[in-house]
C-alpha cells in the first residue's frame, strides 16, 4: 500500500490545495490530492504548480515563529548541500538538497528550519527565477528582501 502524505500544494496562480496524497512521484505530469473537507480527490497538474510541501500536519502552528535563512548551519549536512531558491513571485526558500540537477522538472529539498511544519519540499524548476547552491546560496539569501525569506 502506498504511503499517505500530508501536502500543501502552491499553484503558480497563488492558490493553495491542502490534503493528502498517495500517488505523487517526481517526473509524473499529475497526481491527486484528497481534500479533507470533501473527501474527494482533486487532480493536480504539475505544470501548474510552484511547489508541493510535504508537511507534518495541514494546520501547521501559527504561533511558532518563522525562522528565516540558513540559521547559521554548515554548507553541507546529511540532507545535502545548501540551496537557495528564488521563485518568480519573489519568495525565497532556503534549505538543503541532494537531488538538484539543472534542467529537470523539479527536485526535493529539506528546509533549513527542520523544526517547522515542512518536512520536505518538491520545487518545480519552471516556477523559479534563480537557484543557487553552496556559497552562492548564501549570497542569494543576502540579496533577497527580508520579508520574502523562508
Amino acid at each position: 500500500m502506498a504511503e499517505i502524505n500530508h501536502v500543501v500544494v502552491r499553484l503558480v496562480d497563488g492558490r493553495l490545495v491542502k490534503g493528502t496524497t498517495h500517488d505523487f512521484a517526481p517526473g509524473k505530469p499529475a497526481f491527486h490530492v484528497v481534500l479533507p473537507e470533501r473527501g474527494t480527490a482533486l487532480e493536480v497538474q504539475v505544470n501548474k504548480m510552484k511547489a508541493v510541501f510535504f508537511v507534518r500536519n495541514l494546520d501547521g502552528n501559527p504561533r511558532r515563529p518563522k525562522l528565516r535563512g540558513f540559521l547559521e548551519m554548515p554548507g553541507e549536512n546529511k540532507h545535502g548541500k545548501k540551496i537557495a531558491v528564488l521563485f518568480k513571485d519573489g519568495e525565497l526558500l532556503c534549505g538543503y538538497t541532494v537531488g538538484y540537477t539543472r534542467g529537470r522538472q523539479g527536485f526535493f529539498m529539506v528546509p533549513a528550519d527542520t523544526g517547522g511544519n515542512n518536512v520536505r519540499i518538491y520545487v518545480i524548476e519552471a516556477s523559479t527565477s534563480k537557484i543557487e547552491l553552496g556559497p552562492r546560496a548564501d549570497a542569494l539569501l543576502q540579496e533577497a528582501p527580508v520579508h520574502q525569506r523562508v
